[in-house]
């Protein structure tokens, strides 16, 4: 053998010895997040998640063992008993005993099944005790959270996507920029819990319905406009889970992503003590005067987080859906109307999607943006300016 052929022989045997080696490492576990080629549920984190696991394995196996008893002892009858080897039909019509027997084993089967189950779902509604107590507000198309009770009460905050939309890219053109793991399943403000905590979740929606779902916590519960739902979780492991919003709810409904970072008793105090600090600094004083580029300025970035996805960056809305801003008469008219569209929700009877209300923002945040859209694009209304005494005056009127 030559000495090209010999180099060509070893590395066909170390490209071998590697495709190998690749076969048989082991995949990296993503935990809280679909895997590619998954088909079995996602592996769970809690004791309810668990039990449906198992309970989800059982129930394959019974109905496995009725499909192959069922089909073998009819198969077994069709070639055994078949005319070809001279055997003829019955001449019987009934039996009782088969009649009994197909009657009892289906029902034994049927209650066998339906007990576990029926404890699966009493226990998924058992929301006494808990630990922690968080509103879910799902709106579109984003999650709103406000601690209500427990260590953390009284933190609030909006949880928004935050894969870019480079990634994401628009009708007609492509995304310019590669696309990551969590791609559409990363928000900008997760939920934090404590590990081993019982978690309670109280769940409404500000406009259609929604649904709340995180699959390795076993948890599914629709947001409803104008009604509350609850349901709870108690983590069991550290780590980040992740999950979306599983109702149709408008265009953006894909872009509905639901994070929950579970972290030790410790973290999570340090989580709250920071986000109490983060939530001190930005309760701006209402009796503060701002100027008119300090509230655009602000305005901005309020707008980007909370009105673009409706009113487009360009202020021109959504034909037939969503009011365009640039030469609308309320941004234009008497700031007191638009005040109070932002403080209570408006629904024109023009646009099949109701304005929502968002008094949930602070008297700044409200103020800044309203000065933004009036003093933006084209807009040019003579009352140009709002001032955050001003929200806290018209909220003391509702």
């Amino acid at each position: 053998m030559t000495y090209a052929k010999r180099i060509k022989a070893l590395m066909f045997g170390l490209a071998v010895s590697a495709s190998i080696q690749a076969l048989a490492a082991p995949e990296p576990v993503l935990t809280g997040r679909p895997q590619a080629l998954q088909l079995n549920l996602q592996q769970p984190v809690t004791g309810i998640g668990s039990y449906i696991y198992n309970l989800h394995t059982w129930m394959l196996i019974v109905c496995l063992v009725i499909f192959v008893g069922v089909f073998g002892v009819m198969f077994y009858s069709v070639f055994k008993h078949r005319k070809s080897l001279g055997h003829k039909p019955a001449t019987f019509h009934e039996s009782t005993s088969v009649e009994i027997a197909w009657t009892i084993v289906p029902f034994l089967i049927v209650i066998g099944m339906a007990l576990p189950a029926t404890h699966a779902v009493v226990a998924m509604k058992d929301t006494s005790n808990p630990d922690l107590t968080i509103k879910v507000t799902g709106m579109q198309w984003k999650w709103g959270y406000d601690y209500l009770k427990g260590e953390g009460e009284g933190i609030s905050f909006l949880s928004n996507l935050a894969t870019p939309r480079s990634q994401v890219g628009e009708p007609g053109v492509a995304p310019t920029e590669r696309r990551t793991e969590n791609y559409l399943l990363e928000v900008d403000n997760p939920v934090v819990v404590p590990v081993n905590k019982k978690v309670r979740l109280v769940l409404t929606a500000n406009d259609v319905i929604h649904s709340w779902t995180v699959p390795a916590f076993a948890v599914k519960q629709d947001a409803i406009p104008g009604f509350v739902r609850d349901t709870w979780f108690r983590a069991e492991q550290v780590g980040t889970y992740r999950g979306n919003c599983v109702e149709l709810c408008g265009k953006e409904h894909a872009f509905m992503p639901i994070v929950v970072k579970v972290v030790s008793d410790r973290d999570y105090t340090a989580w709250v003590n920071g986000e109490k600090k983060r939530m001190a600094a930005l309760a701006d004083d209402p009796n503060k005067v701002w100027t008119l580029d300090e509230l655009k300025t602000k305005g901005e970035k309020v707008y980007a987080a909370n009105c673009v996805a409706c009113h487009q960056a360009s202020g021109q809305g959504v034909p037939n859906a969503f009011a365009a801003l640039v030469g609308s008469p309320v941004v234009n008219g008497p700031k007191a109307e638009q005040i109070a569209v932002l403080l209570k929700g408006k629904h024109s009877g023009k646009y099949p999607t109701a304005m929502p209300a968002w008094a949930q923002l602070s008297d700044t945040d409200i103020a800044s943006v309203i000065t933004y859209t009036r003093n933006n694009w084209t807009n040019k209304a003579e009352e140009n300016i709002v001032q955050p005494a001003e929200i806290v005056a018209a909220r003391g009127k509702l």
